[in-house]
């Protein structure tokens, strides 16, 4: 079937980088496979041994793997934000245990008792890199930018901590909703909450 020498350089290449979640094409660019049917049964064989896991259909990942990465490689273009980037920076305090996304689409998907949850927004808005990070291999929403898609999906969405927000960050990134309704329902918050 395949050379287990070859097998064992292929599994420590992927160890060796910093990613842990791949989809196929990720894999053959890094293996050089172009033969789609012999990299999935070599992957397939990397399951099986334990080596790598398959939570869903075309994603492969190493053991221990973080969901925050999963979340953005099932589904792309698409980022982390909302509600699980704003309880981590304390400015919701209601417990969500789900991994929150903006994508092209809106899906609520189960991986391995974990909750991925995907809200559509504009193309303009996803494909706009203010107010973005790369952390750990995954694009995240800085707070700011996850208050705005927030506020720009959810109208009468309710923060907690709205003070623990940067009042200038968030004015540099309402250009990139282009909506005057979500700049004045901004404004109107900024100056409820003394910024």
């Amino acid at each position: 079937m395949f050379s287990s020498q070859k097998n064992i350089d292929s599994i420590i290449l992927l160890y060796q980088i910093q990613d842990q979640v791949f989809n196929l094409k990720d894999i053959a660019v890094l293996f050089g496979e172009t033969n789609f049917s012999t990299l999935s049964q070599k992957l397939n064989y990397y399951v099986r041994t334990g080596k790598l896991l398959n939570p869903r259909k075309g994603i492969y990942a190493k053991p221990g793997y973080s969901a925050e990465e999963l979340a953005g490689k099932i589904y792309t273009p698409s980022y982390i934000s909302l509600e699980y980037v704003l309880q981590q920076a304390g400015v919701v305090f209601q417990y969500d245990s789900r991994v929150t996304c903006v994508s092209y689409l809106s899906r609520e998907i189960e991986v391995q008792a974990k909750t991925l949850s995907y809200r559509k927004i504009k193309g303009e808005i996803l494909a706009n890199m203010k107010g973005l990070e790369l952390r750990s291999n995954v694009w995240v929403a800085t707070p700011e930018r996850a208050c705005l898609d927030l506020l720009y999906l959810d109208k009468n969405y309710f923060f907690d901590n709205f003070a623990a927000l940067n009042k200038r960050k968030i004015e540099e990134l309402l250009p990139v909703y282009n909506s005057k309704a979500l700049t004045a329902r901004v404004q109107n918050l900024l100056k409820n909450h003394g910024h």
